[in-house]
């Protein structure tokens, strides 16, 4: 479908770098930003390693206005596509250095040469700019050591070995760390303010499009008229169709710059917390945990700061992963989904929207605006558990997750159980919750709920896991959960053989699913 240029559209992608707006009008439409700075603006300092968001050496960041406020985020350059700067400001580890000062280095950079926390130094420029993002975090106020360790997960350096790197983000942490970013706030801000997006953008080459749409009614309308458009958020996930695969976007719409889709209400009156399809991880950490606590191990495991950064929860759920982190705890909990289009909006349960492999219930211009979170009663008990193969950066073998209330008596009221993992798309264990409805909650009426996650799921051999290890697993975390609910000491009686089942086959078309969180 050709394309209606309209008189509310912009054509020029506009960003602060480097103490200049920048603007581009002619690029590839999903040109990433680390092309843009090291083909077309000489900026080498940024490095490719992965080109998947894993290995942290095209670190850049990112400022962003929320309200009056001036935020700051270390994002992976491989996988942020252009137009997405629009509006904001962009820093790279060429600007560290302080043109005031007679181009002094950055704290960052100075602690760096002084730990000796450099060797070959490809990493290097990007732990640089992650320990720069780490400095403008202040209101964390998670323990030193915990901080450190976040800040760095996304990035992977084969030749000095952490400790130096981290004794220099110590003393960092623990200094004045003021720069000549903190000076020009208040001209960042008001620079910022006179660029902010107020009409929809428009990126065009070779009837290729790209839409950064400002407003729920405009991103609607573009859906409207290119109902096959690929819609991106975070990128975490489309980013790597781009540069592992090689895939040409007709059509992208961005949904980062929409502002209904970035707000996060609490409606006390309806009970439920309301987070849009927009809110990045890392917005939607704190009051999601506020309400949930056990999400949050979950989420510090997501990724890395890099990929909670820019992914969210939306697109974790839009793009229907088997085994994306998020819709089994969000499932067990009872939440619901805004879906949207022009013609209005509806309301699904979450589990309702998987319908198998690949297939969602997203009907042609319709959008996922935003989730709705109940909040819990006091009588609700929820966990949710990962298992991989690693504890950072890794894709889940299993997600279990769990939410139950019990009567005084002891028995089970009400049970919600759900796995990822385990099936064509995150699913919940029915006939696994029939077994403990009405049962007093002992080791009895576990080890009978754990044989009927047999008749729940079938999974698949893959390169992740193996079929017998995916139900094992599944019955262990049950297990668990018990374990930690009971109230009591008991006897830690794990599963080492799960029950027959036909061993899976190994599915292709989701071996190479190897980022599912955008």
């Amino acid at each position: 479908m050709a394309s209606v240029d309209r008189p509310d559209t912009d054509h020029a992608i506009r960003f602060l770098h480097g103490g200049s707006v920048c603007e581009i009008s002619d690029c590839d439409p999903t040109a990433t930003v680390l092309d843009y700075l090291r083909l077309d603006a000489g900026l080498t300092g940024t490095k490719e390693g992965c080109a998947e968001g894993d290995c942290g050496a095209c670190t850049v960041v990112v400022g962003e206005l929320h309200g009056e406020r001036l935020a700051y985020r270390a994002l992976n350059a491989c996988i942020l596509l252009l137009p997405s700067l629009h509006g904001k400001q962009l820093i790279t580890v060429e600007d560290l250095r302080d043109r005031d000062r007679d181009r002094q280095l950055h704290p960052a950079q100075q602690l760096m040469v002084d730990y000796h926390g450099a060797q070959c130094g490809f990493c290097t420029p990007g732990i640089v700019m992650s320990l720069f993002a780490l400095t403008k975090q202040t209101q964390d106020t998670a323990p030193l050591d915990q901080r450190i360790n976040d800040a760095l997960a996304g990035n992977l350096c084969r030749c000095t070995g952490y400790a130096p790197i981290r004794r220099a983000a110590e003393v960092l942490l623990q200094q004045d760390r003021s720069d000549q970013f903190d000076a020009q706030t208040a001209s960042t801000v008001d620079r910022l303010q006179q660029i902010q997006p107020r009409r929809t953008l428009h990126v065009s080459r070779d009837d290729r499009h790209y839409f950064v749409p400002t407003d729920l009614q405009a991103l609607c309308t573009l859906l409207n008229e290119y109902p096959e458009a690929c819609m991106v958020a975070g990128a975490t996930d489309i980013g790597l169709w781009i540069t592992k695969d090689q895939q040409i976007l007709p059509t992208v719409i961005y949904l980062g710059n929409v502002a209904e889709l970035k707000q996060i209400k609490l409606d006390r009156t309806a009970g439920y917390l309301e987070i849009g399809a927009a809110v990045t991880y890392s917005d939607a950490m704190e009051p999601l945990c506020r309400w949930y606590p056990d999400f949050k191990p979950l989420l510090r495991r997501l990724g890395a700061a890099q990929v909670r950064n820019a992914g969210t929860i939306g697109g974790n759920i839009a793009n229907g992963s088997p085994i994306g982190d998020m819709p089994p705890g969000l499932i067990a909990i009872g939440a619901e989904l805004v879906l949207s289009n022009t013609g209005g909006s509806r309301r699904i349960a979450l589990e309702d929207f998987f319908i198998d492999y690949g297939k969602q219930d997203l009907r042609p211009g319709e959008c996922v605006e935003k989730i709705l979170i109940p909040l819990p009663s006091d009588e609700r008990q929820f966990r949710t558990y990962k298992l991989s193969k690693r504890l950072d950066q890794d894709i889940s073998a299993v997600c279990a997750a769990y939410g139950m209330e019990l009567s005084r008596d002891g028995r089970v009221d009400a049970i919600r159980i759900a796995y990822g993992g385990m099936a064509a798309t995150p699913k919940r264990a029915h006939a696994c919750e029939q077994a403990l409805i009405g049962r007093t909650w002992d080791q009895a009426a576990v080890d009978a709920a754990q044989q009927a996650l047999a008749e729940d799921y079938q999974p698949i051999s893959d390169w992740r896991a193996s079929a017998d290890y995916r139900l094992l697993g599944a019955q262990n975390l049950l297990q668990r959960f018990y374990l930690e609910t009971s109230g009591g000491e008991h006897e830690v009686r794990l599963s080492h053989r799960p029950l027959p089942v036909a061993e899976g086959q190994i599915n292709e078309n989701r071996v190479n699913e190897d980022r599912t969180n955008e």
